[in-house]
């Protein structure tokens, strides 16, 4: 019996409001209606603001090593830009443009999306332009000096070559040709030394002896400066086909890693994102949320004067 008593009392206060509800219908349409129109005025007097976004590659270069190094750390770089066009200029009054965005990509560790914001898609992309040709700019930098470093080899390896044949061929080339003539010297003694010693029986002994001497340490010269002659020829072939050639492959490959395809500046993939529709004021978004807002507030508005309204009536 209580149950039942307790489901009137509830199915009675559930119609006390609704009648209260109902009895106050007009208000709750006007105030409802005024708010919804107060947000259709404020989202049709609101300036339209446009979005674009691009996504930005950051530039490489080659080593000799064939390796790709990216030109800046994209976290440094996200960080710095976004102090420079973000927080510092948070306090512009009047601002064509707003970058809204720098961020890196999750797995994506050379790439940048920077996002801009105006009162038309043509401050939005200058807007975004002047944040991608900053880049561009101190990139350029950055190769230029990557350039300037592999120039500086290139210079280097020049010189050595020049070094190689202007100094140490020369050298070599005369000590070859004084050892040839050191052996011609001593082959021709040696001649001169055999020819005597046919006449070994005619001579003293001890002439012969000596003869004998001579004929050795000429022989023992002779392979010495032969020796020396074979050092110098094969340290001429060295620094010929050896040394030489390995700079002659490094300055190619030097020469190749300033092509341009080896050194590539920052750019924009693909083509920059421009949404023809303008992304601020969401007008669908605000009007619903006005309506919704509008109701619920003339409903409180109708059950706080019912309240206001009784408690005069108790007190009186």
């Amino acid at each position: 019996m209580q149950n039942e008593k307790y489901i009137q009392e509830d199915e009675i206060d559930l119609i006390e409001l609704f009648k209260t509800i109902w009895n106050k219908k007009i208000f709750i349409v006007i105030f409802t209606s005024i708010i919804t129109i107060l947000s259709i005025i404020y989202v049709s007097l609101k300036t339209p603001i446009y979005e674009v976004t691009a996504l930005v590659e950051i530039g490489t270069y080659k080593t000799e090593a064939n390796q790709d190094i990216t030109i800046d750390n994209v976290d440094n770089l996200s960080k710095k830009l976004s102090t420079i066009f973000i927080d510092l200029r948070k306090n512009i009054v009047d601002k064509e443009f707003e970058i809204t965005k720098i961020t890196t990509l999750k797995g994506m560790k050379n790439f940048i999306e920077i996002s801009s914001e105006a009162s038309s898609n043509t401050d939005a992309i200058e807007g975004l332009n002047e944040v991608i040709e900053y880049i561009r700019s101190e990139h350029t930098k950055l190769l230029d000096d990557v350039k300037e470093k592999n120039e500086f080899d290139l210079k280097n390896i020049a010189l050595t070559i020049k070094n190689i044949e202007d100094d140490k061929l020369v050298n070599i080339e005369k000590k070859i040709e004084l050892y040839n003539q050191n052996i011609l010297n001593l082959e021709e003694q040696m001649n001169s030394v055999t020819e005597t010693l046919k006449n070994i029986n005619k001579l003293d002994p001890s002439i012969s002896a000596l003869k004998l001497m001579e004929k050795r340490d000429i022989s023992n010269a002779i392979i010495s400066n032969k020796s020396n002659l074979y050092d110098l020829i094969e340290k001429k072939e060295n620094l010929i086909n050896v040394e030489i050639n390995k700079l002659l492959d490094r300055k190619k490959i030097l020469e190749t890693l300033s092509f341009p395809h080896n050194l590539k500046n920052s750019e924009v993939v693909g083509s920059i994102l421009v949404n023809e529709y303008p992304v601020k004021p969401k007008k669908p978004l605000i009007v619903a949320v006005a309506f919704v807002t509008g109701f619920i507030l003339s409903i409180f508005f109708v059950f706080f004067m019912q309240f206001v309204n009784s408690m005069k009536r108790e007190e009186n």
